[in-house]
């Protein structure tokens, strides 16, 4: 199986309102950095589609991560971009994270400036076309369900 078919795998096993919003923000995120290097871990928690210039996930800027009810994405460095409408969350010394409603919101200024800032960091080789690698990096056999359980009707 290509990458792709497995990357696909993955996105299959959530629900489709998720596939479908983390599909969509793979392609505006691919649209961006047509030259970075996609690095795919499925882990316990979480599916995750990390973003880089190099080989290396040192080097990652950016991570789509799928979770069973939405997708957000971790800006690897975060915690040194002027974020000016504190839409990002979390305190750590490093990340960064913003939940997504739907593809769309990585149109909106405030995202855009964020997702720009974090770009001029990277390097022009991740804008360039032509180089963009998809590889499976780890899968681990024991996860937490990709689907949210069933709610009960009263």
């Amino acid at each position: 199986m290509t990458p792709t078919q497995r990357l696909n795998r993955f996105i299959a096993k959530y629900t489709p309102e998720v596939a479908a919003t983390g599909r969509a923000v793979l392609k505006k995120m691919r649209a961006r950095m047509p030259g970075a290097y996609e690095m795919v871990y499925d882990n316990y928690n979480a599916l995750v589609v990390g973003f880089s210039p190099t080989e290396r996930p040192s080097d990652a800027i950016f991570s789509v991560i799928f979770f069973p009810r939405w997708i957000s994405i971790c800006f690897i460095f975060g915690a040194y971009l002027d974020d000016p409408t504190n839409i990002l969350q979390g305190a750590g010394k490093q990340v960064r994270t913003l939940r997504l409603a739907a593809a769309s919101d990585l149109d909106g200024p405030a995202v855009r400036a964020l997702v720009d800032q974090a770009l001029e960091d990277a390097g022009p080789s991740i804008l360039k076309k032509g180089r963009r690698k998809l590889e499976v990096r780890a899968v681990l056999k024991k996860q937490r369900p990709r689907r949210p359980p069933a709610r009960l009707k009263s």
